[in-house]
This record gives structure tokens, C-alpha cells and sequence, in this order.
């Protein structure tokens, strides 16, 4: 594990992102709330902030943060039968947060294909990866970075 002792608390905050594609049938159910297991969203919302909060029992070698924020959102896109989930996580402290969110995004994701394999076991995960950091020794911004 990284020695962060000497580093100054600072807020710090990341966000991370993914999709999951999935069958038309199985968009449609989720957008009505008509999966059989309940509510896909609120359920996947609870279960990625869960995620985030567990990520050092996940992760070996992460630093056991205290989240002072974890926020789940969801994007439906009806062309393409799929949803973005965004997971930003904050806290203050010596290091930065960029794990809790790519854990909780992940984990929302998983929980919404868990949910709805019943009616579509062919659904894929993509393009999970971390959008911003900010409030370390360096900033990311996916924008910066693909410019």
C-alpha cells in the first residue's frame, strides 16, 4: 500500500462512467418497471453506491476512504436500447476517489444485468472508464485528455 502520510487532506472528487446495451424487449421493461425483480434503477442505484463504499474490500492495496458522497445516475437511450450509469464520488482526504467511482459504476451495471437476465443473458457492459478527477496532484477531464 502507497504511503499517502505526508499529503494534505483535500476534497477530491471523481467520476466515472459506463453503458450497458441490452434487447429492446429488456429497455423497455426497465424504462416501465416491468422487470420482474422490481426496479432495475433503484435497485442498481443503492447497490453502486454500496459498491463504492466497499471498494478497499475489493480492491487490494486500496486505501480504506470515508466517502462523504456517492451519487449514481442513469441515462436511458432508446436508439440504442441502453443505459450510462454515472457514478462521482467525493471525500476529503489524502488521496483521490477515482476507484470508488469506477467500482460503483461497475457495480450498478452489474447489479442491472443481474436483474434483467432473465429476459436478456446476451445484454454487454462497455466503456467503463473515469470521466474527472479533481482536488489531487493532478486533474483529469476526459475532454483534455482525448483533445
Amino acid at each position: 500500500m502507497v504511503d499517502v502520510s505526508h499529503k494534505a487532506d483535500t476534497v477530491r472528487e471523481a467520476a466515472a462512467s459506463g453503458k450497458i446495451y441490452m434487447s429492446r424487449e429488456c429497455f423497455d421493461l426497465v424504462q416501465k418497471g416491468e422487470m420482474g425483480k422490481g426496479d432495475v434503477l433503484g435497485a442498481a442505484r443503492i447497490a453502486g453506491i454500496m459498491g463504492a463504499k466497499r471498494t478497499s474490500d475489493l480492491i487490494p492495496l486500496c486505501h480504506i476512504l470515508n466517502i462523504t458522497s456517492v451519487q449514481i445516475d442513469f441515462t436511458a437511450d432508446e436508439h440504442e436500447s441502453s443505459i450510462t450509469a454515472l457514478c462521482t464520488a467525493k471525500t476529503t482526504g489524502k488521496t483521490g476517489v477515482e476507484m470508488e467511482a469506477l467500482t460503483g459504476v461497475s457495480v450498478a451495471l452489474l447489479t442491472i444485468y443481474d436483474m434483467c437476465k432473465a429476459v436478456d443473458k446476451a445484454m454487454r457492459i462497455n466503456d467503463i472508464r473515469l470521466i474527472s478527477k479533481n482536488g489531487g496532484k493532478s486533474d483529469f477531464s476526459e475532454a483534455v485528455s482525448e483533445g
